[in-house]
């Protein structure tokens, strides 16, 4: 086959990221003197590296993250907010995912809680999972809305396909009686078979006087709350301290 052929070979087998290197190759002379296994070698890496890429794309545009800039690296360690770099460090393994584990992130207004959990979701993508940010009252105004035109069942099915979901701003607004509800099913559904991150101003002893049904209270916390690595956000509102926009 002519050098024309074969890229045109490649891109037909969606082979894009050996089509990349192969047309540089072509003008690179020290290629030549590598043996055909190192060639081949040096494309499946270029292959390997264009999937990882383009997956990490489809997976930040689908997690639509808050903040998608967001990553562990930028965390600030400098303020006294109660956080450990050696915990974070484990966290970043994402072990809590592959365990079904879950993340409650605690702490007032402005005190970094959104910016970590998308920086926890920023890695959690790196290695592989699939992840989706919601405010915890968008995604309940959703499932009420989805359950009037029938729809309810396909956004329950699209939630499962994410390994990890983000719910922010958990306690802020009131819950109803059908939210309390919705929202149990939601956690039943992640128990055992995903990961749940919440940001929270309200620490977990105040969620029953929030959920306002002991019941179903006792339900959700049973099934997440012993298996949640729990960080206590602490000190000033990072508003104030850099004008960020942060929860």
């Amino acid at each position: 086959m002519s050098y024309e052929q074969n890229v045109e070979q490649l891109s037909t087998l969606s082979l894009h990221g050996m089509a990349e290197l192969y047309e540089l190759h072509q003008d690179d002379t020290s290629i030549q003197s590598l043996s055909f296994d190192e060639r081949l070698g040096l494309l499946i890496d270029s292959e390997t590296h264009y999937r990882e890429q383009r997956r990490q794309i489809r997976f930040t545009k689908a997690a639509k993250l808050k903040d998608p800039q967001a990553c562990l690296e930028n965390i600030d360690y400098t303020r006294k907010r109660g956080i450990e770099k050696s915990r974070i460090k484990e966290l970043s393994a994402c072990r809590w995912i592959t365990q079904h584990q879950h993340i409650f992130l605690e702490g007032s207004t402005g005190t970094g809680k959104t910016f970590i959990a998308n920086a926890l979701a920023s890695q959690a993508i790196r290695l592989g999972h699939k992840v989706i940010y919601k405010r915890l009252s968008r995604l309940l105004e959703e499932t009420e809305i989805a359950r009037a035109d029938g729809t309810l069942p396909n956004l329950r099915l699209k939630l499962s396909k994410f390994k990890v979901i983000i719910l922010d701003d958990w306690g802020v607004n009131p819950i109803t009686a059908r939210g309390r509800q919705d929202l149990l099913e939601l956690v039943e559904d992640k128990t055992g078979t995903g990961s749940i991150v919440v940001t929270s101003q309200l620490p977990v002893k105040k969620w029953h006087e929030w959920l306002g049904d002991e019941t179903i209270a006792d339900a959700i916390l049973d099934r997440i709350v012993h298996r949640a690595h729990i960080l206590k956000l602490k000190g000033e509102s990072m508003r104030k301290v850099k004008g960020l926009e942060e929860s």
